[in-house]
């Protein structure tokens, strides 16, 4: 087995010499022994504290994924985009999904958010305005003229305990891989 210990300096995380930090936690503190279905509030209170989520849509003939900043307004999201793949595929027909996650370094706790349902594009002057006032900051630079709300159809997450890497690992995780991997 790797040498895999945990690092106080690191907020509680695992490190392994060979590959970095590892999530997860030693912590004495109660843990979800189990996966938790979360209530759709939970999920939208969730989502509200964490700006940055994955972006599924259907571009062409295949799935694809894109990163993106996105505020949360009255049961709905909003983000903010450009000319592109993106917007061209967020306003195409087929539904799109966001998901958001997190994890608590010091509990071991992790979180998973999957919002489905259509996009479209903000419009109307006043949503548009009050679009402005959403706290929005894409980290890439460029024009984001485009405000995007996602309507849900589907709001779901889970909750669950990291677990530690000693149930994970592997000696096969430890083996040297080609530059490639």
């Amino acid at each position: 087995m790797p040498d895999v210990r945990k690092d106080a300096g690191a907020g509680g995380l695992f490190r392994c010499p060979s590959r970095g930090p590892i999530v997860g936690s030693m912590s004495t503190k109660p843990t979800v022994t189990a996966t938790d279905v979360l209530s759709s509030s939970d999920c939208w209170a969730l989502l509200r504290t964490v700006s940055v989520g994955r972006l599924a849509l259907w571009v062409e003939d295949h799935p694809d994924i894109f990163p993106l900043n996105y505020a949360v307004d009255h049961g709905t999201l909003v983000f903010r985009t450009g000319e592109g793949t993106k917007l061209a595929a967020a306003l195409g027909e087929a539904p799109v999904a966001l998901e958001a996650d997190g994890v608590d370094a010091d509990s071991g706790i992790a979180w998973s958010v999957v919002v489905k349902g259509t996009a479209s594009a903000i419009t109307a002057t006043d949503d548009v305005l009050e679009s402005f006032s959403l706290m929005l900051f894409p980290w890439q630079d460029g024009s984001k003229d485009a405000f995007i709300r996602i309507v849900p159809t589907s709001v779901t997450g889970r909750r669950f305990t990291v677990s530690a890497p000693a149930r994970w690992w592997t000696a096969e995780s430890a083996a040297p891989r080609a530059a490639t991997e």
